[in-house]
């Protein structure tokens, strides 16, 4: 059940767009923002409060990467992987990162703390390759540096 909260910030939204469906991202990321993730339920609250189907709201929140529709750990980590993520050592970041978790890209570590997903685009290029960790962006990755990093969310 959406919250008064999110009922709130949703309906606030919903007026700065002329038609509700242009606010179902805005809406999608209110309730990622307060839970975590976005489960079905308040997809189809979300439709209601908009007037939309609920096919609607979830082939948007499923088009969108950053939206998550699954349970997640506390800190969301997306590690990039566009092109000059790539070419700048991705995979040896990747591996790093997964070794360092003992997860797989898309899994959540045993205790919760973290969820590592790919992201087609931080719009970071000058910097590759980066990682996003609950919305701060850090590049020039190097393993060192990730280490750095997840110390800061120990």
């Amino acid at each position: 059940m959406l919250t008064d909260r999110e009922r709130q910030r949703i309906e606030a939204e919903t007026r700065l767009y002329p038609h509700p469906r242009a606010a179902v991202p805005e809406a999608l990321k209110i309730v990622q923002d307060h839970r975590g993730w976005v489960p079905d339920e308040a997809v189809k609250e979300i439709a209601e409060l908009l007037g939309l189907s609920p096919t609607t709201v979830d082939s948007t929140a499923t088009f969108y990467n950053m939206i998550l529709r699954e349970r997640a750990g506390r800190h969301i980590i997306f590690i990039c992987d566009n092109v000059s993520c790539w070419v700048t050592g991705y995979e040896v970041l990747r591996d790093h990162l997964c070794r360092r978790l003992d997860i797989a890209l898309g899994e959540t570590t045993a205790d919760g703390r973290f969820t590592l997903l790919p992201a087609a685009c931080l719009g970071e290029c000058d910097r590759a390759p980066a990682m996003m960790i609950d919305g701060e962006i850090y590049g020039n990755l190097t393993p060192e540096r990730i280490d750095e990093v997840l110390a800061q969310y120990d």
